[in-house]
């Protein structure tokens, strides 16, 4: 595991994580070397086998998943972001945090974020438990009736979020998970790595405590890369936008125009990338499919998504380190 030790004792203001900046977190965490007890920060861990993965269900498995046929009690809406969504209850006591489809044409980013959620835990990377329903019923002041689904994600009582961190200021930059994380995003055309997408969540597995950092909010991707209302979960969008352009000194450059470009121009090496690529090639077509069947999508679109995505893995696995490479020599 990539892992760093620190200990763990929370004053007031880190119980306020919500007032707080992403590198303040940071430096609370990083900071706590005094008393209590022994927490390591975590963003990636080795899969025991990629192969043996469920990317339907995912880590939390088949128990954690939203009732379809259940009836779900209003809270409140959802705040930020800018989709639509509402936090609710089901008749077992948990709550959700429902993302629905935006008012707009920019495309969904429920379904991608629990294709983006599955691949990633998949290869290692930690993920809350998320999942997606088409439409769920919904008791509010109303009545009871019909609503568009989208992404389900739980409040599950083990994890607790902290507040966002920084893609600049966070215990693994330059480690090869870190680079690599990056690289994954990228084959997707993830375009919205902005550090408020993030979240440490504390985890509890007993008398340890651990930090996940972990990249969120993943809607905005498997479209065109750009930073003005650019087209997400738009699958001609994404088959048209290349996504290695060539090498330079060893560093790979991509066809980014998200936010924070600095991240990825001129800054993660071939080998980074073929470690990114080794990964995600190791899935297999069956959970390829299982991860978009878990996103609600058709065998159709999922054929062409994957096809996409596993052209954008094949040319990742093919960089050679130390040559200098343009997009024309690759073609």
């Amino acid at each position: 595991m990539v892992a760093m030790t620190m200990t763990r004792k929370a004053p007031q203001a880190y119980r306020r994580p919500i007032l707080l900046g992403a590198s303040v977190i940071a430096v609370l965490l990083a900071a706590r070397l005094a008393v209590g007890q022994t927490a390591s920060a975590s963003l990636w861990q080795p899969p025991a086998d990629v192969r043996r993965s469920d990317l339907f269900f995912g880590p939390w498995g088949a128990d954690h998943a939203p009732d379809p046929a259940a009836t779900y009690t209003f809270i409140r809406p959802k705040k930020g972001g800018v989709n639509p969504g509402v936090i609710v209850r089901d008749d077992r006591g948990r709550v959700w945090h429902v993302k629905q489809p935006p008012r707009n044409s920019q495309g969904a980013e429920g379904p991608v974020e629990v294709v983006l959620s599955r691949v990633l835990s998949a290869v290692g990377y930690h993920q809350p438990p998320v999942y997606f329903l088409p439409s769920f019923r919904l008791s509010d002041r109303s009545g009871t009736h019909v609503m568009t689904g989208g992404r389900f994600r739980l409040e599950e009582p083990t994890l607790d979020a902290q507040g966002p961190w920084s893609w600049r200021s966070n215990p693994f930059v330059e480690t090869r998970p870190y680079k690599g994380l990056l690289a994954i995003l990228l084959v997707f055309n993830s375009w919205d790595l902005k550090d408020s997408n993030n979240t440490i969540y504390e985890v509890r597995q007993g008398a340890r405590i651990a930090h996940w950092y972990v990249v969120r909010d993943l809607g905005a991707a498997l479209g065109e890369s750009a930073r003005m209302a650019p087209k997400r979960n738009n699958i001609e969008r994404f088959e048209r936008q290349r996504f290695i352009t060539g090498v330079s000194d060893g560093l790979v450059n991509f066809t980014y125009h998200g936010w924070q470009p600095s991240l990825v121009r001129h800054a993660i090496a071939v080998e980074d990338v073929r470690w990114a690529a080794a990964l995600l090639g190791a899935l297999s077509d069956r959970q390829w499919q299982d991860a978009f069947r878990a996103g609600g999508y058709p065998a159709d679109l999922t054929a062409r998504f994957v096809r996409k995505i596993k052209a954008n893995i094949a040319q990742a696995q093919q960089l050679v380190p130390g040559a200098p490479q343009s997009a024309q020599e690759r073609r």
